[in-house]
Formats: C-alpha cells, structure tokens, sequence
C-alpha cells in the first residue's frame, strides 16, 4: 500500500485515525497502531510481513542481552550485525554476488531469483541501530516485545523511511498527546508531501523516464541529455522528500515526532553540505554506526579518507545491488575527500555561496546519472550524451512532454527547491501578528485545495511508486 493511493487516502488512514481517537488508553491505541501498521506492510507484501516479525523478534533478544553490557552485550551486538546484515544480504544481493562470480571464467552459477521485501534496508539499519544503542545506553532497553515491534513496523515511516532511532521516539510509544494544533500540522505536512508527489515528482518522472528509458546512443543531443539528467534530480529528490513529509505529517497526526530528513540539499554550498541536507537520516546512521566507530576524523587525514570511502561505499551499495550505485556513492566520498583537502590547505572552513552551490549541483546531477541508469555502461553512454551531443539539427523528444503545464510545475519546482517556505514563515508566523495569522488561515486553505487536486489526479493519474520503495 502506497501514500499516494485511493485505498489508503480514502479508508486505511481515516479508519484508522478515527479508531485511534476513538479507543481509550495508550495500550489500545498502540495495538490499534501495530494492527495497522501490520495490515499496511502485508497488503504489499503477505509473506514478508513474516520475515519482518522474526527480524524484531531476534533484535528484541539481542536487545535484552546488549544492554547487560560486558562480554555478553558485545558479543550481542556482533551477531546482531553478523545476522541482520546476513538477512539484508541474502535478500538483497545473493544475485547480485552470483553476477559477480559467474564473471569469472568457467563459471556459470544459477541466479536465485529471491525477491526482496519492500523497505528491507529501512526496517533492517532501523532494527540493529535499537541493538546498538540499547549497548551503549542500557535504560533504552524495551522489555514489551510488541512496542519494539510497532516501533520498527510502525506505517508512516516503515517502507520508505526516515530510519528512526529508537531513543527519538522511545517515551512517545508510553506517552504522547496529539491536540488539534499537532494533528493540523501533521495534516498540512501531509497533504503538501502528497503533492509534491503527485504533480511535482510525477511530472518529473516522466519527461526524465521518458529520455533515460529512449535512450540508445547518439540520438540526443546535449541539451535533451542534460534536461533529462536534471529532471531526474528533481524527481528523486520531490519523489524521496515527499514520502519523507507525509511520514512526518502521519507521525505528528498520531502523536510522534520524527526528525526532518531534508533540508532543501539542493541548495547546498558543498557536497558536505549536500549530506548535511539530503537524506538526513541514512547519513546519521552511517555517521553513528560506521563511521565513527571505524575512528572517523581522530585518526589523521589518510584513516578519515579511508573511513570515508567506506561510508561511501556502503551508502551506494545500500541504495541498490549494483555497481552503478558504488560509483554514485564513491562519487561523493572523493569529493567530499577533495573537499578536506582543499580547507586542509586554504585554511577556509566556509562555503563559496555561488561558485560552491554550481559546483555541487553540478557533481549532484552528474552522479545521479549513474544512480538512475539501469547499467555502468548505460551511465558512462549517457554522460558521453551530455558532454558531445552537438547534433542539434535531431528532433527533441522532448517536444511532446514539455507542456505549458510541466514548465508551471518546473517552475515551482525550482522555486521550492530553496527554503522559501522557511523564510516567509519566519517573516510572518514566527513574528506573529495579523499577517502570521493570514499566512497560517492562508496555509490551510491551499491545503484543502492541494487535497481535492490530488484527488482528482489519482483517478487520472498512471501508477508511480516511489522512488525509495525498491530499497
């Protein structure tokens, strides 16, 4: 079951906020919660939902005997990272490894065809970074199996994310309190994740899908190449950040607080900067589970580049099973290396504004060529496209998709790229006052507005699944 569909925008989410409200007592409304959350993973996935109880079973035993410190919660970590990375890899890359052998002369293993469960990399990182923490931290150990098990299940966030860590939300799942203020909120944020979906991202997808899928070579031209790869920015970054805003809407509607996982990226100033802003919550994981462990920044240059490269690394092979995603990820990781050294050198810790945010939208948008082409070789033709394409005299396919309609959505697309919300926000409701009170009343109408518009373009609308849902 997706956000941006009918059946969960017209009877899974009002039923099940209806009930919540309904039912007394924090206990009811955390089964009502679970149920749900159960029933919304297994509509997709009705055997999965199995393999996602057993995982948080095994992480709420590894848990109890994590926070009793000592040798036996190291050796309770070890093998909670030895069996849900184990879990993570057979689902995820047993064909993926097979490739790779059979590339060896005279070998030809069969591929397994194992399908993998939606949101598997979300609900995994999710699961052992409860067993970690409850090491480090051994008050955070939680004793009901069934809380663990809604937190890591729980349905906003579950398939596509934010990673939430337990500690964020671990006094909400025993008391929390959403007054209409909270859930008006959560409704706003919501319904503006949804559009940013169903007509920014949307709109994106398929002028990008359009090129990437069409092409083959040499029939485009550099403007159709560079306009594809641009459009897939925008795309992945409205398709990811959309789902981000309605998990966030959903938690705040049911009490829950998650932390903000983009700060408008594409404004950066650097790739450093890049990371502080996009996917927020993968970059913290990697950054308090691998990065600092492995001695990040305490260790001299050469083992922070080291320690770089293999947050990298990982960060790209996370994304997906393919080398493709390698490249994307150690696409950043040298750049964020080039980085350091230059500030090592200049002696400059601050970001050029203009220079800095061309540059990093320039190193962004080449990189995600390799993240959106189904090969290394399809990437690697694709960028061959955008830099000697000079045949200008072909036919645009872009002629029939670049609408008086898609350049309106362009244009708020680029215009909400940067935090121009957060600062007429800050202008107005932030200083109070009549005019803070008209943009509020104002914000709500246009949500109501944005709600009905989106309602009528799902029933017109193709189906387009979110970008993260394959991670």
């Amino acid at each position: 079951m997706v956000f941006s569909s009918a059946i969960f925008l017209l009877a899974f989410l009002p039923v099940t906020f209806i009930l919540y409200y309904v039912l007394p007592g924090r206990m009811a409304k955390n089964v009502l919660l679970l149920l749900a959350s159960l029933l919304f993973y297994s509509f997709g996935e009705p055997v999965f939902v199995f393999l996602m109880i057993f995982s948080v079973l095994l992480n709420y035993i590894f848990g109890l005997f994590a926070a009793k410190g000592g040798t036996k919660g190291r050796a309770a970590v070890a093998l909670a990272a030895v069996v849900n990375i184990g879990i993570l890899c057979v689902f995820k890359y047993t064909d993926f490894i097979i490739g790779n052998i059979n590339m060896i002369p005279g070998i030809k293993l069969p591929f397994t065809g194992i399908v993998m469960p939606i949101g598997i990399s979300f609900f995994t990182f999710q699961a052992l970074s409860y067993v970690v923490d409850t090491y480090r931290d051994n008050t955070l150990v939680q004793k009901n199996f069934f809380n663990l098990l809604l937190y890591v299940s729980f349905f906003p966030q579950l398939i596509a994310g934010p990673i939430v860590r337990y500690e964020d939300i671990a006094k909400e799942l025993y008391n929390r309190k959403a007054d209409a203020k909270d859930i008006a909120e959560g409704f706003r944020r919501f319904i503006f994740g949804l559009a940013k979906k169903l007509i920014v991202s949307n709109a994106m997808a398929g002028v990008s899908d359009l090129v990437f899928d069409n092409f083959s070579g040499s029939q485009y031209n550099v403007v159709v190449c560079w306009l594809g790869a641009i459009f897939y920015t925008l795309h992945i970054y409205y398709d990811f950040s959309a789902y981000s805003d309605m998990a966030i809407g959903l938690g705040r509607m049911f009490g829950f607080h998650f932390r903000e996982n983009f700060m408008h990226p594409l404004s950066a100033k650097s790739i450093q900067d890049f990371w502080r802003r996009w996917h927020i919550s993968l970059s913290t994981w990697f950054k308090e589970y691998v990065y600092i462990p492995l001695g990040g920044n305490r260790k001299g240059s050469a083992r922070r580049t080291l320690n770089k490269f293999i947050v990298f690394f990982l960060t790209g092979l996370w994304h997906g099973a393919g080398w493709n995603f390698v490249i994307w990820g150690m696409i950043h990781g040298i750049t964020l290396t080039v980085e350091d050294f230059i500030k090592e050198k200049t002696g400059s810790k601050k970001d050029h504004s203009v220079i800095g945010r061309i540059y990093t939208l320039f190193i962004v948008v080449i990189a995600f060529v390799f993240f959106r082409a189904e090969t290394f070789s399809g990437a690697l033709a694709f960028l061959k496209g955008m830099f000697t394409g000079f045949d200008f005299a072909s036919v645009s396919v872009l002629s029939t998709m670049i609408t008086p309609w898609f350049i309106f959505v362009l244009a708020i697309a680029l215009l909400f790229s940067c935090p121009l919300l957060g600062t007429v926000k800050k202008l107005t409701v932030e200083r109070g006052g009549k005019l803070g009170r008209v943009f509020e009343a104002g914000s709500y109408a246009i949500t109501l507005a944005l709600l009905a518009f989106c309602l009528l373009a799902l029933s017109t609308a193709d189906f387009n699944p979110f970008i993260y849902f394959r991670f």
